[in-house]
């Protein structure tokens, strides 16, 4: 067991007022001082407004997951004070504008208030009222007994192009910091710390998954991009486009995504590694070229950001509801290869073996991210790519007058080729012979058929990883889940000796036998998901036979926190018969 010192910040305020740069910015200058961090960030579904909220959780050790409770609230309006009074944890603080005549008396008694003239700091440093996140920035890093040159620096690589907005900007740092240092001495005495000394800190950087999604591609060999903007991808989308000067690739945001996947439908068959990104609303109109690029062989990675549905549903919330839906989209039976990614690390190794696994195969690849995954940022050291070598498969660049693009072969991979070789063949979505005429022969179908799908074996013998199980081989409960689940069950699992968890990435093909070695020697087993009908644990007894009878399932947008996690093992633990059945609800919509 291993006790975690997590201290739990929140920014919160309306739209406009810096609330995300802030904790990034925050976040930065916690890792440099040599900490951990993990942010959560709610945002409404609105164009302008609305209320808005980072999570910062600090760390020495590794922090992998979002908390419920709050130590220390920066309330940049009155409506931070209502909406977040009732997650304030014992000896927990509240920083906010003295000026503003916003109403503290509602918060518990146990909360100490700062009040600090944030309005006032922050037009007094040659900005304007928008710089009081600054100004409340500064009174943290004094609080933390952070290395206010740290910050200052970070501020000068943040605005180093604007030079009055940085000018402003250190100024309101650095007085809010002073102010502090002035009022706050006997607070600062018991507050969480931060160590000064550079010594042994690890380089590490501040990244969420959407970010590195753009690196992994970049990284592995990415030609063409095509991306038409949904949230939570959206920012895959300005990140490409943002660096393909420096990287020689050409990325284009279409009009729709119909175009975005037969436009990088068209790249990959022109030769090139191709992907599109999307959300689930958005790959509901891809569904089509999804089984063309199927039907053809064409390598095709797509990024899938899962949010809440069905339709617009809540357009700026996560979920994990998508799984069935990538598994069956589009008529009949192609080999989909579907990866699922747990948080920012995975999805980018997971995209870089996308891109390999799609030439390998030829065929779609998803990688399917929920919105948390996409849109949060963590600490994590640099990551390593020096062994990955950019394989292109059996593509063909020379001249046979024999060549048969779809050459019957034992592991259903055949030689491809691109326009300009000269090797004859014709792609078109009808079923076809091994030159690629359209056929309606029974034999052939059957054979062309069996070729498709015996990609899937030849996948799962040669290239797919058993599932990692974290904690003891033999434990009292075992959790099964998937997807941004990962880190806050990871980090409950401190909490105990006797809980084991099985993570799942791969989702087609599915490491059956991995599977049940694991629910055939488990004690309990509890499932844990983010959508209504468990949607993986009807994968494991597809592939399984055996029905996980205790789910807990949540799908009120919001990621599983630590705390929701600790209490579902305590409870199984305490009571090692429970069985949460389909009616059995609480208001937190899980079940």
């Amino acid at each position: 067991m291993k006790n975690l010192n997590v201290f739990k910040i929140k920014i919160a305020g309306q739209a406009g007022q810096g609330i995300k740069s802030a904790g990034l910015i925050l976040s930065k200058f916690v890792t440099r001082s040599g900490f951990n961090t993990y942010n959560y960030t709610e945002y409404p579904s609105l164009i302008r407004g609305g209320h808005n909220v980072m999570h910062i959780n600090i760390c020495k050790d590794e922090v992998a997951g979002p908390s419920i409770y709050t130590d220390l609230l920066i309330a940049l309006n009155q409506e931070s004070i209502f909406k977040h009074r009732d997650t304030l944890s014992k000896n927990s603080f509240v920083i906010y504008d003295k000026d503003s005549k916003m109403k503290t008396d509602l918060l518990p008694e146990y909360v100490k208030v700062l009040p600090v003239p944030l309005s006032k700091i922050a037009l007094d440093s040659g900005g304007d009222s928008l710089l009081s996140n600054v100004v409340a920035l500064g009174v943290a890093t004094f609080l933390l007994d952070g290395d206010i040159k740290i910050f200052e620096d970070l501020i000068k690589e943040e605005y180093k192009k604007y030079p009055e907005i940085l000018k402003s900007d250190l100024i309101a740092i650095e007085m809010g910091y002073n102010y502090a240092k002035e009022n706050f001495i006997e607070v600062a005495t018991g507050f969480y710390k931060l160590e000064k000394s550079q010594n042994n800190i690890e380089n590490k950087m501040v990244l969420n998954g959407n970010e590195s999604i753009t690196i992994a591609a970049i990284t592995a060999g990415m030609q063409f991009a095509s991306i038409y903007p949904m949230t939570p991808i959206t920012n895959i989308l300005h990140n490409l486009a943002k660096f393909q000067n420096d990287y020689k690739y050409v990325y284009m945001q279409p009009e729709d995504e119909i175009s975005a996947i037969n436009l990088a439908i068209g790249a990959s068959f022109a030769g090139v590694r191709a992907m599109t990104a999307t959300s689930g609303g958005g790959f509901c109109l891809m569904a089509e070229g999804y089984g063309l690029a199927g039907m053809t062989e064409i390598p095709l990675v797509i990024i899938e950001g899962m949010r809440t549905g069905p339709a617009t549903g809540l357009p700026t919330w996560s979920s994990q509801a998508d799984l069935q839906f990538i598994l069956h989209a589009h008529q009949d039976e192609f080999p989909r290869l579907v990866l699922a990614a747990g948080d920012v690390k995975e999805a980018f190794y997971l995209t870089m073996e996308a891109f390999y696994l799609a030439d390998k195969y030829q065929t779609p690849v998803v990688v399917l991210v929920d919105k948390n995954i996409c849109e949060h940022e963590q600490s994590l050291p640099f990551l390593n790519f020096e062994e990955y070598r950019i394989d292109r498969g059996k593509l063909q660049k020379e001249f046979d007058p024999e060549f048969k693009r779809y050459l019957l072969s034992t592991n259903g991979i055949s030689a491809r080729s691109m326009p300009g070789v000269g090797n004859f063949f014709v792609a078109n979505s009808d079923e076809h012979d091994e030159n690629g005429y359209s056929s309606e022969n029974h034999e052939n179908r059957i054979k062309q058929m069996e070729k498709r799908m015996t990609k899937l074996e030849t996948c799962k013998k040669q290239n797919m990883p058993e599932p990692v199980l974290y904690g003891p081989k033999n434990a009292d409960l075992t959790i099964i889940s998937w997807g941004s689940n990962k880190g806050s069950i990871l980090q409950a699992l401190n909490e105990f000796e006797n809980v084991n968890f099985l993570h799942l990435t791969w989702m087609n093909p599915f490491p059956v036998e991995a599977v049940l070695k694991v629910l055939k020697s488990a004690q309990k087993v509890v499932l844990v998901e983010c959508n209504y009908t468990g949607q993986l644990g009807q994968v494991i007894a597809q592939h399984t036979g055996i029905i996980i009878e205790d789910k807990v399932l949540k799908y009120d947008g919001r990621p599983f926190f630590v705390e929701e996690v600790i209490n579902i093992i305590k409870t199984r633990l305490s009571n090692k018969s429970i069985i949460n059945n389909k009616n059995n609800k609480n208001d937190g919509g899980t079940k």
